[in-house]
């Protein structure tokens, strides 16, 4: 058996992930994620655009003072200001690769560039020779591959490779491939241009159509070898290829697939479920690989068969990505020893003791509410506790809501605004609109409500209740996240989450370019 050439993931949950509207993260979240991406050994994080804002900057610098093992990535349009930026960002990395890119399709260069393309050939060879003045490692992306013409593909690939690019990406920008031709306009490229063979060839595909994760794995067939993508799919519009799904078809797929990756996959089921807790994005029960049905049987006939031997309807195995391989079960008598281990396994650490003690309080109070406490809750708890970038200008008081059958329920609150406590009071269609209500008569923030989302953390009826809120105002998507076995009062702590993000415009969800 011949050895298999390495797939290295690329894995962009931090930039192009955190693109979906709502998704924005703090600083302090980027660097939770990523260091269980570390953990995970995902060979590249793309950690953000450092030109995009300030905070993507001190991110992604933070990130690269913070992952050892993991090479750090920012985006960086093919300007100068921008790969300056991004080459300041990385500085502290162990490793560090700036991924520059500019549009190739004629339709891109036509009507968002007006550029010609020998004038877009000669704006990416600078960049390309720029980022190499900071770095070794400089990856080129050619945005819209998927619709570019062939013979421009190929001269502006063979320049930027002789500037210095080390890794070429074929976007699929749009989703507009199909996996037949998608994965063959690889082949043909790397047939057809001289200095082919100095560089590794890479995918990045959204999800428009469905086929991200088939024309990913086409483009492999046909000699990628980087993959991008992200954790639960998660991306703008209809998202990116999934990391899981490519991770577990090239591990699973080991008798055809020419490829194999370093991925220790038994941590992707805890960092999908860390990814859905800070962005609020909850995992589809019937998503592969992550999602709570995966590896469930309801049909007789399955069950009987992975009774008598598991491969008959399984052609994976749920503990080796990382279900039900962290059941050591906490409750109202663990010791601060036992949880402090439990959130470090979970790759959650603390800055300082104060910040753990909060966190054990926070563990407390929940164990009298429920008699077991597992991974999902401490997720959940965690974001309470940990040190937020973003001021509290809404905090909850006191919540009192009256439900009797044939009535209007009725919401009495307390909000502490900018240090001061109101009192309102509102009656709604339900609980949760009399809280909604009570709440917006304090806060009169005229956002729109795009999105109430509710899901168990946990099984049965004293799990606590993941609630996710997304307000739009002024063109700024925020997303609010709550976590309590009372849902209304999930449903608050929700909103007003929500709220405190609409009330500091740098953490709105950011529209940027990208690929």
């Amino acid at each position: 058996m011949t050895a298999k050439d390495k797939l290295y993931i690329f894995d962009t949950t931090l930039r192009d992930g955190e693109q979906s509207p709502g998704a924005s993260m703090t600083r302090d979240e980027k660097i939770r994620i990523a260091k269980m991406l570390e953990k995970m050994r995902v060979d590249i994080i793309e950690a953000g655009f450092a030109i995009a804002s300030k905070g993507d900057f001190e991110s992604i610098q933070a990130i690269a003072k913070t992952v050892k093992d993991s090479t750090i990535c920012s985006l960086a349009r093919a300007v100068p200001g921008d790969i300056e930026r991004a080459a300041e960002a990385i500085k502290p990395a162990n490793s560090g690769r700036i991924h520059t890119f500019i549009a190739t399709s004629p339709i891109h260069m036509q009507y968002k560039l007006k550029m010609e393309p020998p004038k877009v050939l000669e704006q990416a060879v600078a960049a390309v020779k720029l980022a190499r003045n900071h770095t070794d490692d400089v990856e080129f992306s050619l945005e819209d591959a998927s619709r570019s013409e062939f013979e421009f593909m190929c001269k502006i690939i063979e320049a930027v490779i002789d500037a210095g690019a080390r890794t070429i990406n074929l976007p699929d920008t749009v989703g507009y491939g199909e996996p037949g031709e998608y994965g063959a306009m690889f082949g043909r490229l790397i047939n057809a241009i001289p200095n082919a063979d100095k560089a590794i060839f890479s995918t990045h595909c959204h999800n428009d159509l469905g086929l991200a994760v088939a024309n990913s794995l086409s483009a492999v067939m046909h000699g990628a070898r980087q993959v991008e993508c992200t954790i639960n799919g998660l991306g703008e519009r209809a998202g990116n290829a999934a990391l899981e799904e490519i991770a577990m078809a090239v591990r699973t797929r080991q008798d055809m697939m020419p490829v194999q990756t370093d991925l220790d996959v038994s941590h992707i089921v805890p960092t999908s479920r860390l990814v859905s807790s800070i962005t609020g994005f909850a995992v589809q029960p019937n998503k592969a690989i992550v999602g709570a049905n995966a590896f469930a049987h309801e049909s007789g006939i399955h069950q009987d068969g992975v009774l008598k031997h598991r491969e008959t309807y399984e052609i994976m195995r749920a503990e080796d990505v990382g279900w039900n391989t962290n059941k050591l079960v906490l409750g109202k008598h663990s010791g601060r020893a036992a949880v402090k281990a439990r959130f470090e396994a979970l790759g959650i650490t603390f800055d300082n003791p104060e910040a753990l003690s909060a966190a054990f309080e926070r563990f407390k109070d929940l164990a009298d509410k429920k008699h077991e406490i597992f991974d999902e809750d401490l997720q959940a708890l965690v974001s309470d506790v940990k040190p937020h970038s973003v001021p509290e200008t809404y905090q909850l008081g006191d919540l009192e809501v009256m439900c009797k059958t044939g009535q209007q329920p009725n919401a009495k609150l307390s909000l502490v605004i900018d240090g001061t406590t109101q009192h309102a009071e509102a009656t709604g269609s339900g609980p949760v609109d009399a809280t909604y209500k009570a709440i917006e008569r304090l806060a009169k923030s005229d956002a729109t409500l795009k999105l109430y989302s509710v899901n168990a953390i946990t099984q049965g009826t004293d799990s606590q209740g993941d609630v996710t809120v997304r307000l739009e105002k002024d063109g700024h998507i925020v997303n609010g996240v709550g976590a309590d076995t009372d849902i209304v009062v999930a449903s608050a702590k929700a909103y007003l989450h929500a709220l405190n993000l609409l009330a500091a415009p740098e953490r709105s969800h950011p529209q940027r370019e990208g690929i």
